[in-house]
């Protein structure tokens, strides 16, 4: 059966980014260290072409990326994290139909890449009709992940703890004040991450 997904990944005391994250920094001062998991190992905006380390995936982290990607029929993303993202190249990182949350849905880009969409609920119920009986993955930011749990839309959360104490940058459940039940599904370990799974009790 489809179901909805939500999967982002956090320091220790709970930040998705670091300082001032935005268009051009990424996820901000220090935030590369978040996924330094994705690449498998240190990496850094700046460095030099050819000195970061490879993005193939081995062991655990592989493991949890090919369980996703095997669901995935369509993703959700919000516009904050589509700009800090720099637009991914205006290339689809997923490779399925992706829908951005934005309040300025009249700006969709050219090509078919990603469709602007006003709104969580419409995005996620777009997303549903494009995956079929794959699943729905929301991608983040934190704010789009916090409404879509609020809505009641998300059936499945995912948390990646990077072994990492950031001390500021955005939250993710910032000002998030609705009581919602979680059953733990599983935990993998890793050198440089944590990854949490858990289902949504509805």
């Amino acid at each position: 059966m489809s179901k909805v997904g939500a999967s982002i990944t956090m320091s220790v005391d709970g930040y998705i980014t670091g300082p001032d994250d935005g268009p051009g920094k990424g996820l901000g001062e220090g935030g590369e260290r978040l996924h330094y998991w994705v690449f498998g190992g240190p990496w850094a905006y700046d460095a030099e072409p050819g000195s970061q380390p490879g993005s193939d995936l081995g062991g655990v982290e592989k493991e949890w990326m090919d369980a996703a990607f095997a669901r995935m029929g369509a993703a959700v993303a919000g516009r904050w994290m589509y700009e800090a993202a720099g637009h991914w190249g205006d290339q689809n990182p997923w490779g399925v139909p992706t829908f951005i949350v934005t309040h300025r849905p009249e700006e969709q880009p050219e090509g078919d890449a990603f469709v602007f969409v006003d709104g969580v609920v419409e995005a996620i119920d777009r997303a549903k009709a494009a995956a079929g009986d794959k699943d729905v993955a929301i991608s983040g930011g934190a704010d789009i992940i916090r409404q879509a749990l609020a809505a009641g839309l998300v059936d499945e959360l995912s948390i990646v703890v990077a072994p990492l104490i950031l001390g500021g940058g955005k939250r993710l459940f910032e000002g998030f004040e609705q009581d919602i039940e979680l059953t733990h599904l599983g935990v993998r370990q890793s050198e440089h991450a944590t990854f949490i799974d858990y289902a949504v009790k509805q």
